[in-house]
């Protein structure tokens, strides 16, 4: 895997574990018995922030793995639903397209 390639992993990891910490922090705001906001006060923002890495990472290493068209619009649409930057991840690595180098 290239460099490129391991950011990309990497960045995916993140916005999916950030996902998953405002889901939670949504529970507790919207469903808990006694519900609390500052799952929502924290991840929410720090979501937010994985998020447009997520997207520039992406542009990235679509350009610079040279990704077809498909691959990169797919990667960017992975980041809407929650969790879905993890699965996209493994079968970008299983297909080889971050290990493609430039050149």
């Amino acid at each position: 895997m290239t460099l490129m390639g391991r950011v990309f992993a990497t960045v995916a990891f993140i916005e999916a574990l950030t996902w998953a910490g405002l889901l939670i922090g949504m529970y507790f705001k919207y469903h808990a018995a006694d519900p609390t906001p500052i799952g929502v006060r924290v991840f929410g923002p720090v979501h937010g922030f994985a998020f447009m890495a997520y997207v520039v990472v992406t542009v990235l290493a679509a350009l610079r793995l040279r990704w077809p068209w498909w691959a990169a619009g797919l990667a960017l649409l992975a980041a809407v639903p929650p969790l879905v930057t993890l699965p996209l991840e493994w079968w970008f690595k299983r297909r080889g397209l971050l290990g493609r180098r430039v050149g």
